[in-house]
């Protein structure tokens, strides 16, 4: 008989526990400079600044972490820039606002023009399917603190909300259904963990490329509709994200997407089923690092309007509690 250690992300490099101890650390230093405008700050999807009585700024930031090393090592750069778009913006919508614009912050060694421009046609594609616009950004070259070909991306969005479609935890009901919309993939997280996973996999790891679904489309003219309650973007942390909407409550979790079956593999390809069946990861580690199948989670008393969303699906339900995600 054989036994063999199983992985966890910690076990990659990452902690999810160390980044949640450095928010708490910084918290009260944040909020110190905070004025009467700002609506809900550090430890939330995004950040929300009132502009007026019924005008809220939504602002996030993100990366594509890892994932920027395989198309480092594949040479392919033209969907790199679709990702950074999407953990902006999807974050953005959580608040229940639109994009209105996106930054982008390139470093590398040296700037290589193709590659960039590569990069920025991803970004450019990104900001098309997301409806906003790319109004600026940075290159910086770097050389010293970047190896030769080596580059990192950051990107910035902002959006709006009008007061009365503000999602901010405040309209979650216990007995609100928990409804799933698919990803088309691992998205852009968990990636230092893949790579370790599937490292004597070419064929797997290119296959990871695919970009991060961007779910504006799917949500706008649903963001109107006074029963949608809160959504949370499934990203670091899995599905514990969840609780992030609102920690007043606990989320019942009673199904799962088959991650097996061919309707749901059409949109997020067969990753989780292999992760699944390599046997190197935990069950509780796979829900707890990635998304699963699931890109997206929104709360609503009312979900037949979600429901319209193909591949969505009723999960569980919102119940007493305090934060957790009962699975």
């Amino acid at each position: 008989m054989r036994f063999f250690m199983q992985l966890s992300y910690e076990d990659s490099g990452v902690s999810i526990a160390r980044g949640e101890e450095f928010v708490s650390k910084i918290k009260k230093k944040v909020q110190s400079t905070y004025s009467h405008h700002v609506h809900a700050g550090v430890g939330g999807f995004a950040c929300l600044y009132k502009i007026s009585d019924d005008r809220f700024l939504s602002a996030g930031t993100d990366g594509v972490g890892t994932k920027v090393l395989l198309a480092q090592k594949f040479d392919d750069h033209s969907s790199i820039g679709i990702d950074l778009v999407a953990m902006c913006v999807n974050d953005i919508l959580c608040t229940g606002a639109l994009p209105m614009f996106f930054m982008d912050y390139i470093a590398c060694s040296s700037l290589d023009i193709e590659r960039s421009s590569s990069i920025i046609d991803g970004i450019v594609e990104g900001c098309l399917q997301s409806g906003c616009v790319l109004i600026g950004g940075e290159t910086a070259e770097m050389p010293g603190l970047y190896k030769s070909n080596e580059y990192d991306l950051a990107g910035f969005a902002v959006g709006e909300v009008q007061a009365n479609n503000l999602l901010d935890g405040s309209k979650v009901r216990e007995g609100d259904y928990i409804v799933s919309i698919p990803s088309s993939g691992a998205h852009s997280n968990g990636f230092s963990l893949l790579r370790k996973i599937f490292k004597n996999d070419e064929q797997r790891l290119k296959s990871l490329l695919k970009p991060t679904r961007i779910y504006i489309n799917d949500l706008k003219d649903i963001l109107s509709n006074t029963e949608l309650s809160g959504l949370a973007h499934i990203t670091g942390g899995g599905i514990h994200n969840i609780s992030r909407i609102n920690s007043n409550f606990s989320y019942q979790i009673d199904s799962w997407p088959d991650i097996n079956g061919s309707s749901y593999q059409e949109h997020c390809g067969d990753i989780f089923s292999a992760l699944s069946s390599n046997g190197s990861i935990s069950r509780e580690e796979q829900f707890s690092t990635f998304n699963m199948g699931v890109g997206m989670v929104a709360i609503s008393k009312e979900p037949e309007q979600l429901l319209s969303i193909p591949g969505s699906m009723v999960i569980g339900r919102v119940i007493s509690g305090s934060g957790r995600v009962i699975f």
